[in-house]
């Protein structure tokens, strides 16, 4: 049964959930190929590939964030709206960073509220002046999405705020996570209109459009997509407390290039794709890849940066010179520290006026020569929480004031206005230190920015009648809590909680030696100038061309309900194993030998009963039954265990231990390998492996006769694997001079004999058949994990083998979809058990008890 949000996202997907109109009229497409233009504005296909060839088009990226990098207004005497570019947005400036031939398209909403008699015209100006596809959410699901659900619910979590009770945060309320959804399915929309999917490239901003790659990877299973996450991702503690945790991963997961700041959000996110969906993270080469249902999602990890010119641009006004004259004299003879931040309760104003108070009080000398800038932003939310932070803010400020103004001196200068862009950047360039002091912080400029001003320009210097080779410095006082906090290594780092260590770091600031000083901007500037934006956009974009290369070298499928959807991408060649096409071979067959696994092949893995069903004993015995079939179940569990459970298989074939011990049917005795009858290092091993139980709690040892095993499924996911790696090391470091292979699978770490594996059982069997003048015409081998690759690997090579008189027919099959040496695959333990009832079926004899075999198969064909 789908869960709550996949039914809504059901309903949303027929337009049942909410009533969002659409677009007045289609936007037109952008022609590939002179004139055509594709026809894929409706909702027809689902297999990703474009019916339009691409010979001959511009490469296009499409840009999709929640509002449009367009400043708008309407103006007073034509009643019109003006549209202008909005030079400081990140996404209009990241467009440096790819080629000159690039066309960029912009798809996202307008900052000021458009009538829906307005809206088509808009549409069509804007698209032809601007390249911009505007989204056009109505006012209620606009308010919703935005104010409700990003700012009410997905900001402050992602910030570390937990709605503990009423009066801190507002609680999770399902009809804000569907106007979420509503709005995503409208950005989804407004990309489809545009997109040519086999070779644009569409990159998605930040947490508000966190579901809108599910609804495109639906339409376009190979779209080429990339996501960057401009906020903190808060640790699996915190994320886990949000109810529709699973839907948001998996939508980030059907992209194929994820961005963080720093390693600490990718860490993070990672930790929740492993403790929520089992999910398993490796790096190869530089590179962080997640495997997802045959895809690989590669995780990016970098800040953005600053446009250079633009800053450079503004500091050369002359506007910026005045401004700049006039704040070296007001503050003459003074050292001004700055603070510039939005009103928000995460920013940590409060915070730094107490660390300034604190800082006056300790430090006499300093009195009447520090004052602190406090340049307030206009706060992005609104609400309760809002307007305290302020009252703090005014009470704190007021209070130093009080203390420690003079005549000409006021310690705390709070500009709570909206400041322009030339007289924040003449205070930045007046200010010796600098001090961020969030206690939350995706990225944060403040710092680059500062440093850029400390450097200054040409004309800047010439202005101010300043020589273009002296000295510059610059100190940052910065949160260990903030984005840019690890790239800027010269920077004094805090904890903004603790008030006397911020102190103690703004009196460090203003006292270090101007050499250190001058070093340690001259390091910030080196990095921040060759790290801009368009660094960071060039990068992100080369590293989604990479993750997107193999897109067509495989197969895709897509599967799963509403916001579970996802693809399945496997190579060409492998593809579901047909009953139809595998008893058609069955019966021209006359000798043949069939390889079962056991957990995960005839048992599913999460059945708590391991026994097998009666079903199970009822195929295998009509199998084992027809005198040309070798029957074996090839298992890594102990050949107890399996002389019990098929004791009334009389002709079945038995390997237990991964091929140590084999029985040829019921009759027969247990023979073990001759490979190594060497087991004195399963004394070395055992104290080893009880060391790490007893230290992972949740964790147990097997005993086998010929092997060990360590399990950690029900440990905690990070400290098991961290304790799994570990052992690892600590038993091939013990053994390396024993004959004993140490391995590490699926939540387990296992000791065996050396050269034992489920290949060798294949081997002997087929060997043995061909020995014996009965070579296979037909080999059957169906396992679920990697210990059965083995398997795969060997029957192919040794069927290969001149001693055969002709290449057999062979069915290596995998169970689930997932990469595999195997060349067919089913989807679960339901589909083995119906395939081996197939095969039952079309056995020669028929036993009376598989009559309803063939009534059954015969209805499936």
């Amino acid at each position: 049964m789908a869960s709550r949000s996949y039914a809504n996202l059901l309903d949303l997907a027929s337009g049942d959930l909410l009533d969002i109109p659409h677009t007045p009229r289609a936007l037109p497409r952008v022609m590939t190929v002179p004139g055509i233009i594709s026809d894929l504005d409706g909702y027809g296909c689902n297999d990703g590939d474009s019916d339009v060839s691409s010979s001959g088009c511009r490469e296009r990226k499409i840009i999709v964030a929640n509002m449009l990098p367009l400043q708008a207004k309407r103006d007073i005497e034509t009643a019109k709206w003006c549209f202008s570019w909005d030079e400081d947005a990140i996404l209009l400036q990241l467009k440096d960073g790819f080629s000159s031939d690039t066309e960029v398209i912009y798809v996202g909403s307008l900052k000021v509220e458009i009538d829906a008699c307005e809206q088509e015209a808009v549409a069509q100006r804007l698209l032809d002046e601007f390249n911009c596809v505007p989204t056009f959410l109505p006012h209620d699901i606009q308010k919703k999405f935005y104010l409700g659900f990003c700012k009410q619910q997905l900001w402050p979590l992602f910030h570390y705020m937990l709605p503990i009770c009423p009066d801190h945060g507002d609680r999770f309320d399902r009809i804000l996570w569907q106007a979420y959804v509503s709005a995503n399915k409208v950005f989804a929309d407004k990309v489809m209109e545009v997109i040519n999917p086999d070779d644009d490239f569409v990159w998605v901003h930040d947490y508000h459009l966190m579901v809108l790659p599910t609804f495109l990877r639906k339409r376009y299973n190979r779209v080429k997509l990339g996501f960057f996450l401009h906020s903190p991702f808060p640790s699996s503690e915190i994320y886990r407390t949000l109810p529709v945790r699973d839907e948001i991963l998996r939508g980030l997961l059907n992209s194929d290039l994820i961005g963080f700041h720093t390693f600490d959000y990718a860490r993070h996110f990672l930790s929740c794709c492993g403790r929520m969906l089992g999910l398993d993270y490796e790096s190869k080469r530089g590179h962080i890849g997640l495997d997802y249902f045959g895809r690989t999602i590669f995780i990016k990890i970098l800040p953005v940066g600053i446009h250079m010119g633009r800053l450079q641009s503004v500091l050369n006004l002359s506007s910026t010179s005045a401004k700049l004259k006039d704040v070296q004299e007001e503050f003459k003879g003074k050292k001004v520290i700055l603070g510039v931040d939005d009103m928000d309760i995460f920013k940590g104003i409060s915070l730094k006026l107490l660390a300034v108070e604190h800082l006056l009080q300790q430090n006499p000398d300093l009195q009447g020569k520090v004052v602190l800038v406090q340049i307030v932003n206009p706060a992005r939310g609104s609400g309760k929480d809002v307007q305290e932070a302020k009252n703090e803010t005014y009470l704190i400020a007021r209070r130093i004031n009080d203390k420690y103004s003079s005549n000409n001196y006021q310690p705390v200068i709070l500009i709570d206005r909206p400041v322009p862009r030339f007289e924040k950047s003449a205070y930045y360039a007046v200010a010796e230190c600098c001090i961020v002091n969030a206690v939350r912080d995706g990225m944060n400029l403040v710092p680059y920015k500062y440093i850029v001003c400390r450097q200054g320009t040409a004309k800047l210097d010439e202005a101010l009648g300043r020589k273009s080779d002296s000295p510059r410095t610059s100190m940052l006082v910065v949160s260990e809590f903030i984005g840019c906090s690890p790239s800027l290594s010269g920077a004094i780092r805090v904890n903004p909680w603790d008030i006397d260590a911020v102190a103690d770091a703004m009196y460090a600031a203003l006292t270090m030696s101007d050499s250190e000083k001058q070093l340690r901007h001259e390091k910030h500037y080196r990095y921040v100038s060759s790290h801009d934006v368009a660094y960071w956009a060039r990068s992100f974009m080369q590293d989604l061309e990479r993750a997107c290369k193999d897109h067509y070298t495989k197969r895709c499928w897509g599967f799963g309900l509403g916001l579970g959807f996802r693809v399945v991408s496997l190579s060409h060649g492998f593809r579901k194993l047909s009953i139809d096409h595998i008893v058609s071979a069955y019966k021209r067959t006359n000798k043949r030998a069939i390889f079962l696994d056991y957990d995960g092949t005839v048992v599913p893995q999460s059945s708590i009963s391991k026994i097998p069903s009666p079903e199970v004993i009822c195929v295998l015995n009509a199998l084992c039954n027809d005198p040309k079939n070798i029957v074996f179940i090839v298992s890594g569990r102990g050949r107890d265990s399996l002389s019990d459970w098929f004791t009334s298989c009389q002709m079945l074939g038995l390997a237990a231990e991964h091929g140590y011990f084999l029985r040829w049917n019921r009759d027969s005795e247990w023979e073990a390998s001759h490979l190594s009858v060497d087991l004195d290092w399963k004394k070395i091993v055992e104290p080893v492996m009880q060391l790490y139980t007893e230290a992972t709690d949740g964790s147990n040892i097997e005993i086998k006769e010929s092997a060990l095993v360590w399990h950690h499924q029900d440990a905690d996911p990070d400290f098991g694997s961290c304790q799994a790696k570990e052992l690892l090391d600590h038993l091939e470091s013990v053994l390396a001079n024993e004959p004993a292979a140490v391995t590490r699978g699926q939540h387990i770490v296992e000791v065996k004999p050396q050269g034992i594996s489920k290949g060798l059982v294949a081997e002997r069997v087929l060997s043995t058949m061909v020995n014996g003048g009965s070579p296979p015409d037909f080999v059957l081998c169906i396992g679920d994990d990697r210990s059965d690759e083995d398997m795969f690997e060997s029957i192919l090579s040794t069927v290969s083998c001149p001693a055969l008189p002709s290449a057999p027919e062979i069915f290596a099959c995998t169970v689930g979809r997932k990469p595999s040496k195997a060349k067919y695959f089913l989807d679960d333990t339901a589909d083995v058990v119906k395939l081996l009832q197939g095969l039952a079926a079309s056995s020669n004899p028929k036993p009376r008890h598989l009559a309803h075999f063939q009534v059954s198969f015969e209805s499936t064909v």
